[in-house]
């Protein structure tokens, strides 16, 4: 796969890719939390893929346990628990921690959990308000589960909001996840995906009153291909290759490392699928060359034709040193 350096978002519509290379990818922007590129040469089943592994399967962390000692806001104890399970939480390093349906701990223990705490009382007769970073991380010694913080006071998401003598006291339990179980885990807040800006395909019907293309705007990706001839006749085995995706995250981890990670998480899928399908194959071949196969070393087991040293199968042909000779 063959990656641009970073340009910027002026159109270049020059640029032909040598076929045979594999896919291209072109990044016109790239910024803190977002990152804009171009997916080329790729089949458009692979690009929705990435898209949807993007969205659903990369591995982060959030809020998964809360333990309410005490509350005394206006806040319902599940109210409060929704909000903090949606606070982004930095996931950089989280190869390191484990599924807690893997571990081997009875709850949750440091290997496959990060512990937070929130405490908050107002004692004055202005109303307090909780962010984010008034929750103290027990110190693992790395940026694991510290909230993410992007505004200038350096305060974070705000939790809720305390009168005098209101009270938190709050145990929370971030664990590793993944957006197929719920979207809190999900790395990416959007994820822009378009591959015909000019419709030229036709997979697109316009609803419109009188004129189409003055009712619907045009994309700012038509800049980067061709305009299309009007009279020129339909092409209708022409597919797309140009897959203009646009992700923007949720600040837990950098949007380079959720698009590798998709997809490395891709291509694992696929070999499994690879080896599944050819599982049977490969043990058929080792039965037929006497190899190892699920059923033992041969179909019927042992070294013999009929299977020494199996239930049936002795020293002999049909049974010697077994129980029925």
């Amino acid at each position: 796969m063959k990656i641009s350096s970073p340009t910027t978002v002026v159109p270049q519509l020059n640029m032909d890719i040598d076929k045979g290379d594999g896919p291209t990818v072109t990044i016109r922007e790239s910024e803190r939390d977002h990152v804009d590129f171009i997916l080329k040469d790729v089949d458009m089943s692979m690009a929705n893929s990435l898209r949807r592994v993007m969205l659903a399967e990369v591995p982060t962390l959030a809020i998964d346990l809360v333990e309410i000692d005490v509350n005394t806001s206006v806040l319902a104890d599940e109210f409060l628990s929704h909000r903090l399970g949606l606070i982004p939480l930095s996931s950089e390093g989280i190869e390191s921690l484990s599924y807690s349906r893997d571990c081997t701990c009875d709850n949750y223990c440091p290997k496959c959990s990060v512990k937070l705490e929130l405490t908050a009382k107002c004692d004055t007769d202005s109303t307090m308000n909780v962010y984010s970073s008034d929750l103290a991380k027990f110190h693992n010694g790395s940026r694991l589960g510290d909230p993410v913080i992007r505004d200038e006071q350096r305060r974070g998401p705000l939790i809720c909001k305390l009168r005098k003598h209101q009270e938190l006291r709050i145990t929370c339990i971030a664990k590793k996840g993944i957006a197929k179980e719920h979207a809190k885990w999900s790395p990416c807040s959007a994820v822009g995906f378009e591959y015909d800006p000019w419709n030229k395909l036709k997979h697109t019907d316009y609803w419109y009153e009188i004129d189409a293309d003055e009712e619907w705007p045009r994309s700012t990706n038509c800049e980067w291909e061709e305009v299309p001839d009007p009279e020129a006749p339909f092409d209708y085995r022409a597919t797309p290759t140009n897959f203009y995706i646009d992700v923007e995250t949720t600040g837990n981890m950098p949007p380079n490392e959720v698009v590798l990670k998709s997809i490395e998480i891709l291509q694992l899928k696929l070999a499994g699928i690879s080896v599944e399908l050819n599982k049977h194959s490969v043990e058929a071949s080792n039965a037929n060359a006497g190899g190892f196969t699920t059923y033992g070393r041969t179909d019927y087991g042992g070294d013999s034709p009929n299977g020494d040293g199996t239930p049936y199968g002795g020293d002999s042909g049909f049974g010697g040193g077994s129980n029925w000779n």
